[in-house]
């Protein structure tokens, strides 16, 4: 019987967020930056989470080795703005307020190495 490993998972999650950006790739402009393009279109990577919620349900066994909350991962990807919900869960903060906090703090710590 097969068993899902942490790099089983990865795996195939990649595949589905590959495939969503194809899917971006197809609706959008050739210069769009990947990032646009990985944030745009959930299709696949939603459907890897109820694959896994399902499989789960019907064979607990296979999912031993790994500790995985599909279901919570599942209404991250269903929100408005999977990035966000992700990162104010996280650090309290949208994706680009936590930017601009990183970007301060090297600007601050590569100022403080300059004057040195």
């Amino acid at each position: 019987m097969m068993t899902y490993d942490k790099d089983t998972l990865f795996k195939e999650f990649y595949i589905a967020k590959n495939k969503d950006i194809e899917i971006a790739k197809s609706k959008s402009k050739k210069s769009t930056p990947i990032d646009t393009l990985e944030t745009s279109v959930y299709t696949n990577r939603i459907q890897f989470f109820k694959d896994h919620i399902r499989n789960k349900s019907i064979n607990p066994k296979v999912y031993d080795n790994v500790d995985v909350n599909f279901e919570n991962l599942l209404k991250v990807y269903e929100s408005e703005n999977p990035r966000d919900t992700f990162y104010l869960s996280i650090f309290n903060k949208t994706f680009a307020q936590k930017k601009l906090e990183e970007e301060i703090e090297l600007e601050l710590e590569y100022g403080k190495k300059e004057t040195n």
